[in-house]
Protein backbone atom coordinates (compact mmCIF):
# COMPACT_ATOMS: atom_id res chain seq x y z
CA UNK A 1 0.00 0.00 0.00
CA UNK A 2 1.22 3.00 -0.34
CA UNK A 3 2.54 5.39 2.24
CA UNK A 4 2.19 8.86 -0.49
CA UNK A 5 0.19 11.47 1.30
CA UNK A 6 -3.06 12.53 -0.40
CA UNK A 7 -3.47 16.00 -0.65
CA UNK A 8 -6.91 17.51 -1.21
CA UNK A 9 -7.71 20.94 -2.46
CA UNK A 10 -11.41 21.53 -2.43
CA UNK A 11 -12.69 24.62 -4.97
CA UNK A 12 -10.76 26.41 -8.12
CA UNK A 13 -11.05 29.55 -7.30
CA UNK A 14 -8.09 32.42 -6.34
CA UNK A 15 -6.77 30.33 -3.53
CA UNK A 16 -7.66 26.79 -4.57
CA UNK A 17 -5.87 27.20 -8.01
CA UNK A 18 -3.08 29.04 -6.68
CA UNK A 19 -2.77 26.80 -3.86
CA UNK A 20 -2.57 23.70 -6.74
CA UNK A 21 -0.18 25.47 -8.99
CA UNK A 22 2.50 25.83 -6.16
CA UNK A 23 2.40 22.18 -5.37
CA UNK A 24 2.66 21.52 -8.79
CA UNK A 25 6.06 23.56 -8.83
CA UNK A 26 7.27 22.68 -5.35
CA UNK A 27 6.51 18.83 -5.22
CA UNK A 28 8.60 15.77 -6.15
CA UNK A 29 7.59 13.18 -8.69
CA UNK A 30 5.74 10.56 -6.04
CA UNK A 31 6.12 12.73 -2.98
CA UNK A 32 2.83 13.42 -3.14
CA UNK A 33 -0.84 12.88 -4.69
CA UNK A 34 -2.71 15.62 -5.18
CA UNK A 35 -6.73 15.80 -6.14
CA UNK A 36 -8.44 19.49 -7.07
CA UNK A 37 -12.44 19.46 -6.49
CA UNK A 38 -14.19 21.52 -8.19
CA UNK A 39 -18.21 22.23 -9.36
CA UNK A 40 -16.82 23.19 -12.71
CA UNK A 41 -14.21 22.24 -15.00
CA UNK A 42 -13.38 26.05 -15.31
CA UNK A 43 -11.67 28.48 -12.93
CA UNK A 44 -13.39 31.83 -13.08
CA UNK A 45 -12.04 35.67 -12.19
CA UNK A 46 -15.04 36.54 -10.31
CA UNK A 47 -13.80 39.89 -9.77
CA UNK A 48 -14.79 40.23 -13.62
CA UNK A 49 -17.97 38.61 -12.92
CA UNK A 50 -19.87 42.48 -13.14
CA UNK A 51 -18.96 42.99 -16.65
CA UNK A 52 -20.45 40.27 -17.92
CA UNK A 53 -23.84 40.29 -16.07
CA UNK A 54 -24.35 44.06 -16.75
CA UNK A 55 -23.51 42.86 -20.63
CA UNK A 56 -20.57 44.93 -21.13
CA UNK A 57 -18.10 41.90 -21.69
CA UNK A 58 -18.38 38.25 -23.02
CA UNK A 59 -18.94 35.68 -20.27
CA UNK A 60 -16.03 33.93 -22.21
CA UNK A 61 -13.15 36.70 -20.66
CA UNK A 62 -14.59 35.49 -17.29
CA UNK A 63 -13.75 31.97 -17.65
CA UNK A 64 -10.24 29.72 -18.19
CA UNK A 65 -10.45 26.10 -18.43
CA UNK A 66 -8.59 24.28 -15.38
CA UNK A 67 -7.07 21.95 -17.70
CA UNK A 68 -5.11 25.07 -19.40
CA UNK A 69 -4.32 26.14 -15.39
CA UNK A 70 -2.91 22.56 -13.92
CA UNK A 71 -0.56 19.85 -15.32
CA UNK A 72 -2.95 17.25 -15.14
CA UNK A 73 0.23 14.46 -15.07
CA UNK A 74 0.62 16.36 -11.79
CA UNK A 75 -2.78 17.03 -10.16
CA UNK A 76 -6.05 14.58 -10.30
CA UNK A 77 -8.72 17.24 -11.27
CA UNK A 78 -12.28 16.06 -10.28
CA UNK A 79 -15.42 17.38 -11.42
CA UNK A 80 -17.87 17.39 -8.58
CA UNK A 81 -19.39 18.76 -5.99
CA UNK A 82 -18.72 18.63 -2.36
CA UNK A 83 -21.56 17.23 -0.25
CA UNK A 84 -19.78 16.78 3.09
CA UNK A 85 -16.45 17.06 4.95
CA UNK A 86 -16.38 14.51 7.39
CA UNK A 87 -12.75 15.75 9.80
CA UNK A 88 -13.08 12.89 12.16
CA UNK A 89 -12.62 10.51 8.93
CA UNK A 90 -10.70 12.42 7.31
CA UNK A 91 -13.07 12.11 3.93
CA UNK A 92 -14.60 14.41 1.59
CA UNK A 93 -17.79 13.03 0.51
CA UNK A 94 -18.81 13.96 -3.41
CA UNK A 95 -22.32 13.57 -5.60
CA UNK A 96 -20.32 10.84 -7.15
CA UNK A 97 -18.16 9.51 -4.52
CA UNK A 98 -15.43 9.40 -1.61
CA UNK A 99 -12.00 11.28 -1.25
CA UNK A 100 -9.47 10.62 1.46
CA UNK A 101 -7.11 12.79 2.39
CA UNK A 102 -3.85 13.35 4.67
CA UNK A 103 -4.09 17.21 3.76
CA UNK A 104 -7.17 19.10 3.39
CA UNK A 105 -7.19 22.59 1.83
CA UNK A 106 -10.99 23.82 1.87
CA UNK A 107 -11.13 26.77 -0.26
CA UNK A 108 -14.92 26.44 -1.47
CA UNK A 109 -15.56 30.44 -1.74
CA UNK A 110 -18.22 32.30 -0.40
CA UNK A 111 -22.12 32.18 -0.46
CA UNK A 112 -24.45 35.83 -0.28
CA UNK A 113 -25.25 37.10 2.91
CA UNK A 114 -28.93 38.19 3.07
CA UNK A 115 -28.53 39.42 6.88
CA UNK A 116 -31.85 37.55 7.89
CA UNK A 117 -33.80 40.04 5.15
CA UNK A 118 -37.10 38.86 4.17
CA UNK A 119 -37.34 37.99 0.29
CA UNK A 120 -33.90 38.44 -0.73
CA UNK A 121 -33.04 34.98 -1.23
CA UNK A 122 -36.61 34.71 -3.36
CA UNK A 123 -37.05 37.69 -5.27
CA UNK A 124 -32.98 38.85 -5.21
CA UNK A 125 -30.20 38.16 -7.99
CA UNK A 126 -27.23 37.35 -6.59
CA UNK A 127 -23.25 37.97 -8.93
CA UNK A 128 -21.94 35.08 -7.70
CA UNK A 129 -20.69 32.47 -10.81
CA UNK A 130 -20.77 31.88 -14.43
CA UNK A 131 -24.13 30.94 -14.40
CA UNK A 132 -25.63 33.69 -12.23
CA UNK A 133 -24.40 36.14 -14.61
CA UNK A 134 -25.97 35.07 -17.22
CA UNK A 135 -29.13 35.00 -15.51
CA UNK A 136 -28.91 38.81 -14.87
CA UNK A 137 -27.74 40.14 -18.09
CA UNK A 138 -30.47 37.96 -20.00
CA UNK A 139 -33.18 38.88 -17.18
CA UNK A 140 -32.09 42.49 -17.77
CA UNK A 141 -32.25 42.59 -21.82
CA UNK A 142 -35.90 40.91 -21.15
CA UNK A 143 -36.97 43.80 -19.01
CA UNK A 144 -36.29 46.26 -22.16
CA UNK A 145 -37.84 43.47 -24.70
CA UNK A 146 -41.31 43.65 -22.43
CA UNK A 147 -41.39 47.66 -21.43
CA UNK A 148 -43.53 48.77 -24.56
CA UNK A 149 -45.64 45.33 -24.47
CA UNK A 150 -47.89 46.52 -20.93
CA UNK A 151 -49.83 48.53 -19.49
CA UNK A 152 -47.92 49.68 -16.38
CA UNK A 153 -44.22 49.24 -17.26
CA UNK A 154 -41.97 51.73 -15.58
CA UNK A 155 -41.59 49.22 -12.89
CA UNK A 156 -39.55 46.80 -15.92
CA UNK A 157 -36.88 50.11 -16.27
CA UNK A 158 -36.14 50.44 -12.53
CA UNK A 159 -33.25 48.65 -11.64
CA UNK A 160 -32.30 48.26 -7.85
CA UNK A 161 -28.96 46.90 -6.62
CA UNK A 162 -28.39 46.44 -2.85
CA UNK A 163 -25.14 46.99 -1.16
CA UNK A 164 -22.19 49.70 -2.04
CA UNK A 165 -19.48 48.01 -1.56
CA UNK A 166 -16.55 46.78 -4.44
CA UNK A 167 -19.27 44.70 -6.23
CA UNK A 168 -21.92 47.01 -5.94
CA UNK A 169 -20.33 50.35 -7.34
CA UNK A 170 -18.67 48.40 -10.34
CA UNK A 171 -21.56 46.57 -11.38
CA UNK A 172 -24.00 49.62 -11.05
CA UNK A 173 -20.99 51.40 -13.30
CA UNK A 174 -20.97 48.54 -15.72
CA UNK A 175 -24.92 48.96 -15.73
CA UNK A 176 -25.14 52.73 -16.43
CA UNK A 177 -22.75 52.10 -19.57
CA UNK A 178 -24.74 49.39 -21.19
CA UNK A 179 -28.33 50.93 -20.26
CA UNK A 180 -28.33 53.61 -23.01
CA UNK A 181 -27.12 50.66 -25.56
CA UNK A 182 -30.19 49.04 -24.75
CA UNK A 183 -32.29 51.96 -24.45
CA UNK A 184 -31.41 52.54 -28.66
CA UNK A 185 -31.76 48.50 -29.12
CA UNK A 186 -35.61 48.95 -27.94
CA UNK A 187 -36.59 52.45 -28.86
CA UNK A 188 -36.91 52.97 -25.23
CA UNK A 189 -36.00 56.59 -23.92
CA UNK A 190 -33.07 56.99 -21.32
CA UNK A 191 -35.00 59.52 -19.25
CA UNK A 192 -37.48 56.64 -18.04
CA UNK A 193 -34.52 54.40 -17.23
CA UNK A 194 -33.43 54.31 -13.07
CA UNK A 195 -30.75 52.74 -11.51
CA UNK A 196 -30.45 52.71 -7.33
CA UNK A 197 -27.87 51.99 -5.31
CA UNK A 198 -29.09 50.89 -1.66
CA UNK A 199 -26.67 51.05 0.86
CA UNK A 200 -27.10 50.50 4.65
CA UNK A 201 -23.67 52.00 6.12
CA UNK A 202 -23.02 55.70 6.20
CA UNK A 203 -20.82 55.44 3.42
CA UNK A 204 -20.28 53.47 0.15
CA UNK A 205 -16.95 51.79 -0.81
CA UNK A 206 -15.83 51.46 2.84
CA UNK A 207 -11.88 51.69 3.53
CA UNK A 208 -11.85 54.07 0.52
CA UNK A 209 -10.51 57.14 1.50
CA UNK A 210 -13.48 59.72 1.62
CA UNK A 211 -12.08 62.01 -1.70
CA UNK A 212 -12.06 58.60 -3.89
CA UNK A 213 -15.40 57.94 -2.34
CA UNK A 214 -16.92 61.58 -3.49
CA UNK A 215 -15.14 61.14 -6.69
CA UNK A 216 -16.55 57.60 -7.32
CA UNK A 217 -20.28 58.78 -6.84
CA UNK A 218 -20.17 61.78 -8.38
CA UNK A 219 -18.69 59.70 -11.63
CA UNK A 220 -21.84 57.48 -11.23
CA UNK A 221 -24.46 60.30 -10.55
CA UNK A 222 -23.79 61.98 -13.60
CA UNK A 223 -23.82 58.20 -15.60
CA UNK A 224 -27.70 58.29 -14.28
CA UNK A 225 -26.95 56.58 -10.38
CA UNK A 226 -29.22 57.65 -7.89
CA UNK A 227 -27.81 56.84 -4.58
CA UNK A 228 -29.57 55.87 -0.55
CA UNK A 229 -26.96 55.69 2.06
CA UNK A 230 -27.39 55.47 5.23
CA UNK A 231 -30.73 53.23 4.35
CA UNK A 232 -31.31 49.56 4.91
CA UNK A 233 -33.17 47.63 2.46
CA UNK A 234 -36.24 46.10 4.74
CA UNK A 235 -37.85 43.52 2.37
CA UNK A 236 -37.10 42.26 -1.50
CA UNK A 237 -40.88 41.11 -2.58
CA UNK A 238 -42.20 40.20 -6.28
CA UNK A 239 -42.53 44.27 -6.90
CA UNK A 240 -39.17 45.53 -5.49
CA UNK A 241 -37.63 46.48 -2.35
CA UNK A 242 -39.06 48.19 1.10
CA UNK A 243 -36.56 50.46 2.52
CA UNK A 244 -36.42 50.64 6.20
CA UNK A 245 -37.51 54.78 5.75
CA UNK A 246 -41.02 52.99 4.49
CA UNK A 247 -39.86 54.12 0.85
CA UNK A 248 -40.73 51.76 -2.08
CA UNK A 249 -39.05 51.32 -4.65
CA UNK A 250 -41.23 49.52 -7.29
CA UNK A 251 -38.85 47.44 -9.50
CA UNK A 252 -38.49 43.90 -11.88
CA UNK A 253 -35.08 43.96 -11.19
CA UNK A 254 -32.88 43.58 -8.05
CA UNK A 255 -29.30 42.30 -8.11
CA UNK A 256 -28.08 42.12 -4.26
CA UNK A 257 -24.50 42.54 -3.51
CA UNK A 258 -24.02 43.31 0.22
CA UNK A 259 -22.04 41.06 1.58
CA UNK A 260 -20.48 37.44 2.09
CA UNK A 261 -20.21 34.97 4.09
CA UNK A 262 -17.96 31.28 4.24
CA UNK A 263 -19.41 28.20 2.38
CA UNK A 264 -22.39 26.45 4.41
CA UNK A 265 -20.51 23.22 4.26
CA UNK A 266 -17.84 24.99 6.87
CA UNK A 267 -20.10 24.86 9.54
CA UNK A 268 -22.11 21.22 8.76
CA UNK A 269 -18.42 19.55 9.31
CA UNK A 270 -18.57 21.25 12.71
CA UNK A 271 -16.06 24.08 12.95
CA UNK A 272 -16.66 27.12 15.37
CA UNK A 273 -17.46 29.83 12.98
CA UNK A 274 -18.65 33.46 12.71
CA UNK A 275 -20.60 34.30 9.69
CA UNK A 276 -19.36 30.68 8.34
CA UNK A 277 -15.90 32.22 8.54
CA UNK A 278 -13.28 30.09 10.59
CA UNK A 279 -10.69 31.81 12.60
CA UNK A 280 -7.71 30.14 11.27
CA UNK A 281 -3.98 30.07 13.41
CA UNK A 282 -0.67 31.67 12.08
CA UNK A 283 -0.32 29.41 9.46
CA UNK A 284 -3.88 29.04 8.34
CA UNK A 285 -4.85 25.62 10.00
CA UNK A 286 -8.18 25.43 11.69
CA UNK A 287 -7.67 25.42 14.95
CA UNK A 288 -6.45 22.37 16.27
CA UNK A 289 -6.32 20.49 13.04
CA UNK A 290 -2.87 20.83 11.48
CA UNK A 291 -3.66 19.06 8.71
CA UNK A 292 -6.99 21.52 7.32
CA UNK A 293 -6.07 24.96 6.00
CA UNK A 294 -8.85 27.16 5.35
CA UNK A 295 -8.69 29.64 2.76
CA UNK A 296 -10.34 32.88 1.20
CA UNK A 297 -14.16 33.44 1.88
CA UNK A 298 -13.95 30.82 4.23
CA UNK A 299 -11.01 31.71 6.74
CA UNK A 300 -11.15 34.56 9.19
CA UNK A 301 -7.66 36.13 9.38
CA UNK A 302 -6.88 39.34 11.34
CA UNK A 303 -4.93 42.66 10.77
CA UNK A 304 -2.31 44.12 13.27
CA UNK A 305 -5.16 45.99 14.85
CA UNK A 306 -7.24 43.33 15.71
CA UNK A 307 -9.98 43.73 12.60
CA UNK A 308 -10.54 41.13 9.94
CA UNK A 309 -9.41 41.19 6.53
CA UNK A 310 -12.16 41.53 3.78
CA UNK A 311 -11.77 38.72 1.52
CA UNK A 312 -10.16 39.61 -1.67
CA UNK A 313 -9.24 38.23 -4.47
CA UNK A 314 -5.72 39.47 -3.13
CA UNK A 315 -5.65 38.37 -0.15
CA UNK A 316 -6.71 34.61 -1.26
CA UNK A 317 -4.31 34.52 -4.05
CA UNK A 318 -1.86 35.12 -1.00
CA UNK A 319 -2.98 32.18 1.22
CA UNK A 320 -2.82 29.48 -1.67
CA UNK A 321 0.76 30.86 -1.53
CA UNK A 322 1.50 30.54 1.60
CA UNK A 323 -0.55 27.16 2.16
CA UNK A 324 1.01 25.07 -0.70
CA UNK A 325 4.67 26.40 0.92
CA UNK A 326 3.39 24.95 4.20
CA UNK A 327 1.79 21.15 2.71
CA UNK A 328 5.07 20.93 1.94
CA UNK A 329 7.75 21.78 4.45
CA UNK A 330 4.72 19.54 6.85
CA UNK A 331 5.76 16.83 4.11
CA UNK A 332 9.51 17.22 4.78
CA UNK A 333 9.68 17.85 7.71
CA UNK A 334 10.59 21.58 8.10
CA UNK A 335 9.71 24.86 9.18
CA UNK A 336 6.33 25.93 7.98
CA UNK A 337 5.80 29.94 7.00
CA UNK A 338 3.35 31.89 8.62
CA UNK A 339 1.10 34.06 6.66
CA UNK A 340 1.59 37.81 6.28
CA UNK A 341 -0.72 39.45 4.47
CA UNK A 342 0.94 42.29 2.30
CA UNK A 343 -1.26 44.79 0.74
CA UNK A 344 -0.38 45.87 -2.78
CA UNK A 345 -2.97 48.25 -2.87
CA UNK A 346 -7.02 48.65 -4.16
CA UNK A 347 -8.72 49.01 -7.61
CA UNK A 348 -12.29 49.56 -8.56
CA UNK A 349 -13.17 50.10 -11.71
CA UNK A 350 -16.19 53.18 -12.74
CA UNK A 351 -17.27 52.09 -15.71
CA UNK A 352 -15.50 52.95 -19.11
CA UNK A 353 -12.35 55.25 -18.88
CA UNK A 354 -13.06 55.75 -14.99
CA UNK A 355 -12.00 54.37 -11.87
CA UNK A 356 -10.09 54.96 -8.28
CA UNK A 357 -7.34 53.16 -6.54
CA UNK A 358 -5.58 53.38 -3.24
CA UNK A 359 -1.91 52.22 -3.44
CA UNK A 360 0.29 52.89 -0.67
CA UNK A 361 -0.16 56.67 0.49
CA UNK A 362 -1.59 57.83 -3.45
CA UNK A 363 -4.58 58.19 -4.33
CA UNK A 364 -5.39 58.05 -7.89
CA UNK A 365 -8.73 58.53 -9.76
CA UNK A 366 -10.07 58.45 -13.47
CA UNK A 367 -8.44 57.15 -16.74
CA UNK A 368 -5.02 56.39 -14.92
CA UNK A 369 -7.01 54.53 -11.82
CA UNK A 370 -9.17 52.68 -15.01
CA UNK A 371 -5.80 51.87 -16.48
CA UNK A 372 -3.87 50.36 -13.41
CA UNK A 373 -7.18 48.12 -13.13
CA UNK A 374 -6.90 47.12 -15.77
CA UNK A 375 -2.56 45.92 -14.95
CA UNK A 376 -4.27 44.32 -12.19
CA UNK A 377 -5.97 41.61 -13.97
CA UNK A 378 -3.46 40.93 -16.49
CA UNK A 379 -0.60 40.66 -13.65
CA UNK A 380 -3.41 38.05 -12.43
CA UNK A 381 -3.67 36.33 -15.85
CA UNK A 382 -0.35 36.65 -16.06
CA UNK A 383 0.41 34.62 -12.62
CA UNK A 384 -1.87 31.58 -13.38
CA UNK A 385 -1.38 31.52 -17.07
CA UNK A 386 1.56 33.26 -18.56
CA UNK A 387 1.65 35.28 -21.44
CA UNK A 388 -0.47 33.51 -23.71
CA UNK A 389 -3.45 33.64 -20.87
CA UNK A 390 -2.67 37.54 -20.90
CA UNK A 391 -2.91 37.97 -24.71
CA UNK A 392 -5.84 36.13 -25.06
CA UNK A 393 -7.89 37.20 -22.25
CA UNK A 394 -6.52 40.69 -21.08
CA UNK A 395 -7.88 43.90 -22.18
CA UNK A 396 -4.91 46.22 -23.36
CA UNK A 397 -7.54 49.08 -24.72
Amino acid sequence: MSNIPKIVILGAGYAGILTAQRLQKELNYNEADVTLVNRHDYHYITTHLHMPAAGTDSVENTRVPISKLIDEFKIDLVKSSVQEIRTHEKKVILEDGTLSYDYLVIALGGESETFGIPGLSDYAMTIRSINSVRLIRKHIEYQFALYKNERHPQERLNFVVGGAGFSGIEFVAELADRLPELCKEYDVDPNLVNIYNVEAAQTALPGFAPELVEYAMDVLKRKGVTFKIGVAIQECTPDGVLLATGEEIKAATVVWTGGIRGNHMIEAAGFETARGRVRVDEYLHAPGQDHIYILGDNALVFNPEGRPYPPTAQIAMQQGVCCAYNIVAAIRNQQPRKFVYNNKGTVASLGKGEGIAAVGDKLIKGWKAAQLKKLVDMRYLFIIGGIPLVLRKGKFL
